[in-house]
């Protein structure tokens, strides 16, 4: 179960969902998101670190689990050696969504 809760969420359109992508999963806190909130009509922005898996079948999790929201595909993900010095890259990757 979460400890806080997201107040006014029916407020935003779009969710950035961060985690870590542990053994080719999620960690059990965003399963727990993702099944306590309603996120129909919104846009999702997945972003992740791991070892080297990539977003493994995250993508598709999230999409199954709210196949009412729009997930984007090609969300970033940054080699856990790499986040250190990502900013770069994250700067980049947040101005090519253009919002």
């Amino acid at each position: 179960a979460l400890v806080e809760n997201v107040e006014n969420l029916e407020n935003y359109d779009t969710v950035f969902l961060g985690y870590p992508n542990w053994w080719y999963d999620m960690p059990m806190a965003i399963y727990s998101f993702l099944e306590e909130y309603d996120l129909s009509g919104k846009t999702i922005i997945p972003f992740a670190a791991s070892a080297g898996s990539g977003f493994s079948g995250t993508i598709s999790t999230i999409q199954e689990m709210q196949p009412n929201a729009t997930v984007v595909e090609d969300g970033l993900h940054i080699p856990m050696g790499d986040v250190a010095g990502g900013r770069g890259q994250i700067e980049e990757w947040i101005s090519s969504l253009r919002i």
